[in-house]
């Protein structure tokens, strides 16, 4: 019953999803609903409230009748039935019938279906009489006789009987006649056909009245909220097509109400985002040029500079100790300047959208292997050992080798300058739809915040620390642009005195989206490990094994 019950739901859930998503993206649809919801349960109970009220003095107008022509009923009868002394006067039988008689004749309301009738419940050898050929059973109930017959008072109920092959709702009253001889009980059925009837008109008009005010209520809340929900829709189209770049766009103002102030205020709101935007365009087209500009102009003078610092440098031992220091100084900075030169060209190509990936089916492996041997001598001249952990087998992805490698050797090289003198780790691992390569160190690690900061341009942890690499500050930005031009990611995380560790995720083919990366971006020493269990022979053999570099 509970699978059933899950299946019926998930059914219900797939079912009422077009209505669900309607009534959250549709607010003339939860306007309108709520109205009718509303006006539906005022009017239901107001027409209610009128149908209750009408039945009740229908039939307290019907009661107030009969207690009159009850009154009279009574008289004439307690008139015709003092003659008589005593219950066994023989011709008491015939004064009952013409009592019955006389009064049934005499009932305006006879040919409409009601009833006369007399007993003498104490006096059993006298029998009931009954204007017409009529079983009273139903009509007169034994609680009736009771309250009438013993208690000797005048007592009323409506009773629903089958009489003549139909069902009829009466108001049947009972009244002790007072006599020589004790009481006799006569007792008035009058039908409440008409009652019913107009009881049942009152609530078919209350009821049409009512469904017709509903739904012209629901049809003026359509018309109102549509005159707001309108211009409030064309609101968002127009700011969904100025986010999309088209800045032209405009509402149309009509009138002077607070939605024609809207739509000018929103036209004078894009009109000034339009001339920001514009400004802010040109400024950045400009910076871009300029920095494009100006990195290009210094490559004439840089190799005539590096021409001549490079033949001092070579001649740096005929030199006395100072000039020789200041010629491997004047060596040093030209090289550096030369990269960040590099850097800056490459960013201004990112920045400019000229930027292509040159995607093909690329073994990763060899690529962090060669990064870990160009590294090794930086790592051995900080006493930083670089331990990879790769898979035995090829990880084939379609990317672009050139912009993983400087990827990877961004990483490895921060990681190694910021290690501390302890190992860095390298990890690769694929799936089916991605593969990712983390670069593990254990350095002064990262301050919270800091994981989002690394990849801002010219942005460093500790801008006093001593350099050994001599970076730009370019490189984990240009990193971050390779990844998102290879449809990837790269994340940091870093906690302080626990190092930090980088995460790349490149998608196996070129064009797919990434969902998850197969290794986690939080290092597992740094997590609780979960308890231990077998581990079978393939999942051991599958483990990546560390090699230390």
């Amino acid at each position: 019953m509970r699978r059933y019950w899950r299946v019926l739901a998930r059914r219900l859930q797939v079912w009422s999803a077009p209505a669900r998503r309607a009534w959250r993206r549709s607010l003339q649809l939860r306007v309108v609903a709520l109205t009718l919801v509303a006006s539906s349960l005022l009017v239901g109970a107001f027409g209610w409230f009128i149908a209750d009220r009408s039945a009740k003095i229908l039939l307290s107008r019907a009661q107030d009748e009969v207690q009159i022509s009850m009154r009279n009923k009574v008289a004439y009868a307690e008139q015709q039935l003092t003659v008589h002394p005593q219950a066994r006067d023989p011709r008491l039988p015939k004064t009952f019938n013409d009592i019955v008689s006389q009064l049934a004749d005499g009932d305006p309301s006879e040919s409409g279906g009601s009833l006369v009738s007399i007993r003498a419940e104490d006096h059993p050898e006298l029998p009931s009489v009954t204007s017409r050929n009529v079983a009273t059973d139903e009509l007169i109930t034994g609680d009736l006789i009771h309250q009438v017959a013993d208690e000797e008072k005048v007592a009323r109920q409506i009773v629903t009987a089958r009489v003549n092959d139909s069902t009829t709702k009466y108001l049947a009253t009972g009244s002790p006649v007072p006599t020589s001889f004790g009481h006799v009980e006569l007792y008035y059925m009058v039908p409440l056909t008409t009652e019913d009837s107009a009881a049942n008109q009152i609530r078919t008009m209350v009821l049409a009245t009512g469904i017709a005010l509903v739904i012209m209520l629901g049809v003026i809340a359509g018309l109102v909220t549509r005159l707001v929900v309108t211009p409030v829709r064309v609101a968002a189209r127009t700011a969904q097509r100025l986010s999309a770049g088209l800045l032209d766009q405009r509402m149309k103002v009509d009138g002077e109400d607070d939605l024609a102030l809207l739509a000018a205020s929103f036209n004078q709101m894009a009109a000034n985002l339009q001339r920001q935007i514009v400004r802010l365009e040109e400024l950045s087209r400009l910076q871009r040029r300029f920095t494009s500009d100006v990195s290009h102009e210094l490559r004439t003078p840089l190799t005539t500079v590096r021409m001549a610092a490079d033949l001092i440098f070579a001649e740096r031992d005929e030199f006395d100790p100072a000039v020789a220091r200041s010629a491997e100084l004047l060596q040093a900075e030209l090289d550096r300047f030369e990269s960040l030169l590099t850097d800056l060209l490459e960013i201004s190509r990112f920045d400019a959208g000229f930027a292509a990936l040159d995607a093909e089916h690329t073994d990763l492996v060899p690529i962090v292997e060669r990064v870990a041997e160009r590294l090794a001598g930086l790592a051995e001249r900080v006493g930083v050992a670089i331990e990879l952990r790769l898979p035995d087998e090829p990880v084939i992805a379609e990317v672009d080798p050139r912009r993983v490698e400087r990827v990877l050797r961004n990483l490895v090289g921060n990681a190694v300058e910021h290690g501390e003198a302890k190992p860095v780790q390298v990890t690769l691992a694929s799936d089916d739809a991605a593969v990712a390569i983390t670069v593990r160190d254990h350095g002064i690690g990262l301050k919270p915040g800091e994981e989002r900061l690394v990849f801002n341009r010219f942005w460093r942890a500790d801008p006093s620390r001593a350099r050994q690499t001599g970076g730009t500050g370019l490189g984990l930005s240009i990193s971050a642009e390779d990844a998102r031009l290879h449809g990837g990611w790269l994340e940091a995380w870093g906690a302080p005195g626990e190092g930090a560790q980088f995460r790349l995720t490149l998608p196996v083919r070129s064009g797919d989206r990434l969902l998850a990366a197969p290794l986690p971006l939080i290092p597992r020493d740094r997590t609780p490990a979960p308890a231990e269990a077998p581990v079978p022979e393939s999942a051991e053999s599958a483990e990546p094994k560390a090699e230390v570099v």
